[in-house]
């Protein structure tokens, strides 16, 4: 697409290809949620969105992904890409920059639907983006979290070599939830898969970077 780009954005690894969504995309992406993404006694994230009504959550996953590539800017962006497995959307793994030009920071977030869990789909998805932040837009370092009781999503950034950056915690469903801070510094991230970068070039000004 000439006047956006972006949307043309799309990574590549031995078993997945990252893309920006299209409208069927995040349809199929809604049914991966409505068929489950974690555990009914346990809750994964900040922000508790699975809890919707089946009969809105759908429409809630839609609507957040449209209202993500609407909000983008130069100075506040996201990557929202959906995450495509033998020709099936199996989940979301997004990359988000604030000031990006100045802090050479991104901060890097994921869900895959419950079918797809534990094949180290996860592990490859985040390479990826990993990959397109340090050798395509010249991150210096990457910012992740997840709970204490997230031991997949933790295993993850340990295998891609993130570090302890502190601890938060926050009230989510009425308790008490402690996330583990984790940081990612360039010189310490090495791909465990080949990842190649297509049409990056023309996107480069919207992510506030000179082409």
């Amino acid at each position: 697409m000439r006047n956006w780009p972006v949307l043309d954005l799309r990574l590549t690894t031995p078993r997945l290809e990252l893309r920006m969504p299209s409208l069927d995309d995040l349809d199929e992406l809604a049914d991966r949620a409505l068929e489950g993404v974690h555990a009914p006694d346990r809750m994964p994230f900040g922000v508790p969105w699975t809890d919707a009504p089946a009969g809105e959550l759908g429409a809630n996953v839609i609507r957040y992904q449209l209202g993500v590539i609407a909000r983008w800017q130069p100075e506040h962006w996201c990557c929202n890409f959906v995450v495509v497995h033998e020709g099936r959307v199996v989940g979301t793994q997004d990359m988000s920059g604030r000031d990006f030009a100045v802090t050479r920071e991104v901060h890097t977030g994921s869900w895959l639907g419950r079918a797809y869990q534990g094949e180290g789909l996860g592990t490859e998805m985040r390479a990826a983006v990993l990959h397109l932040a340090f050798a395509g837009l010249g991150a210096l370092t990457a910012v992740s979290g997840a709970f204490l009781d997230n031991p997949a999503s933790l295993g993850v950034s340990r295998k891609l070599g993130y570090r302890p950056n502190g601890t938060m915690v926050q009230q989510i469903q009425g308790r008490r939830g402690v996330q583990q801070l984790l940081l990612l510094e360039r010189e310490n991230f090495t791909a465990p898969v080949p990842v190649e970068i297509h049409g990056l070039e023309p996107c480069l000004p919207h992510f506030g970077l000179e082409p």
